[in-house]
């Protein structure tokens, strides 16, 4: 966008343990993130809850990401706090995000935070309080993917799974 400089893209996510195919798909797709000069990775981690089957009494354990909203939130008001940026650009659909959005907009007026909806997916409670939102179409997802090929820094070559084609 004209008079815009991109200056940080922070992804984040955590890391799966199973099963074992999804696990080296994210493993590459987060080693091809860290080519990208621009790319912060930051990590939260899985935490697994017991789930009692009402009909059987099966118990089976669900794993629910942990700390990913938090951390997000933490970038944002730090980065404002540091003034890192004019505006802040946020995927997401994570109504937990509300409070920390309404704590900028209070304490840095001069901020905005937009808010980028998934195809598909919306938060009427995030789009409230964002400075603007949209959603971000298939098209520019598909232009946006990475080659099939992607050379790591040390000369490894990632390659794309068969799958994500």
């Amino acid at each position: 966008m004209e008079n815009q400089t991109l200056v940080c893209v922070k992804y984040f996510t955590s890391r799966i343990s199973f099963p074992p195919e999804k696990v080296k798909r994210q493993g590459t797709y987060i080693e091809a993130l860290e080519t990208l000069p621009l790319v912060k990775i930051f990590y939260g981690n899985y935490q697994s809850n017991k789930s009692i089957c009402r009909r059987c009494g099966n118990v089976s354990m669900i794993p629910s990401e942990k700390m990913t909203d938090v951390n997000i939130a933490v970038e944002l008001l730090s980065d404002a706090y540091e003034d890192k940026y004019d505006k802040a650009i946020l995927i997401s659909t994570d109504s937990d995000l509300t409070a920390p959005i309404k704590t900028i907009h209070r304490l840095f007026s001069n901020k905005k935070v937009v808010v980028t909806f998934p195809p598909d997916r919306h938060s009427f409670v995030l789009k409230e309080v964002a400075s603007a939102s949209f959603t971000l179409g298939r098209k520019k997802i598909a232009d946006s993917l990475f080659p099939d090929e992607v050379k790591k820094r040390n000369g490894y070559i990632l390659k794309r799974p068969e799958r994500w084609k």
